[in-house]
């Protein structure tokens, strides 16, 4: 046989290989095959599409019903009405996605399988069609060393999106939620790179639709935060460091930078804290 007929043979072979070789082998890997499988959604979730964000790129986060997925982060694009996710992978372990059944995967043609690429900055990426977040995602994924698709569920977390993500008339607030003037508490939890936490529940103060917090951190030393861009000083550190600072939804993580004085010099921390509006009680 020709040399060059047989390289282009093997060239076409080596790019119809994933597809052909899972429906070969029968395809799907089998219970044996698989490590225990974890349900990531939880029940009563909200689907969150498109039309309800702003267009953008965002980190987001990403449940995985497997330990054996490592997926090791997520960008979510949001551009006229479609959603993408560039899921960052941890190896080239699986070299092609699906969007769907794994039974679906095994008899897909190669075009609509979706690569593994590697990007100029040197990581692993998938690029995923995405039609909403805050539901299950159902997809396969092939496994470059076994040859076989193992389906897998992903949960991409709109809680994780940043404030600006999303449309005004889609965000938890006070005024949504009817809160009249008055002081009612609710549970905050912290989040983020240091040791410091925040008393639980914190005190909500609600007038004329605004809402604010009164938190009280673990230590008192901090000397000032910064949320929404707004630089705010104690207003007690008589127990832990407190301050009061906007509520401007409730439901997501709200960026709080954290000036800490317990290193030296002091740092700034980057956390979240998230209010959830289903503990918001009367006082």
């Amino acid at each position: 046989m020709n040399t060059r007929i047989l390289i282009a043979l093997i060239c076409a072979l080596l790019i119809l290989a994933p597809a052909a070789l899972a429906e070969a082998a029968g395809g799907v890997a089998d219970a044996a095959d698989m490590t225990d499988v974890i349900d990531i959604v939880p029940e009563g979730m909200e689907p969150v599409t498109a039309d309800m964000l702003n267009d953008g790129v965002y980190s987001v986060n990403v449940d995985v019903s497997s330990s054996m997925f490592k997926a090791i982060g997520c960008d979510l694009t949001v551009e006229n009405g479609r959603m993408t996710a560039t899921l960052y992978m941890k190896s080239e372990a699986y070299s092609h996605m699906f969007p769907g059944a794994a039974e679906e995967a095994a008899r897909a043609a190669s075009e609509d399988l979706i690569p593994l690429t590697t990007l100029p900055d040197g990581r692993f990426a998938f690029t995923l069609p995405l039609d909403a977040l805050d539901a299950g995602y159902e997809c396969a994924a092939f496994s470059a060393r076994k040859q076989l698709w193992y389906p897998r569920t992903l949960l991409f977390r709109a809680d994780s999106l940043p404030l600006q993500a999303w449309k005004s008339e889609y965000l938890v607030t006070a005024e949504t939620l009817g809160l009249a003037d008055g002081e009612y508490s609710c549970a905050v939890l912290l989040e983020g790179e240091g040791r410091a936490t925040l008393n639980s529940p914190a005190l909500l103060t609600v007038k004329d639709g605004a809402c604010v917090a009164e938190i009280m951190f673990s230590t008192k030393k901090i000397d000032y935060v910064i949320v929404g861009g707004e630089k705010y000083e104690p207003v007690s550190v008589e127990d832990g460091a407190t301050f009061q600072v906007p509520v401007a939804a409730f439901g997501l993580k709200l960026s709080i930078l954290v000036d800490s004085t317990a290193i030296k010099p002091a740092v700034e921390v980057q956390y979240t804290m998230t209010f959830d509006e289903a503990t918001i009680a009367a006082k």
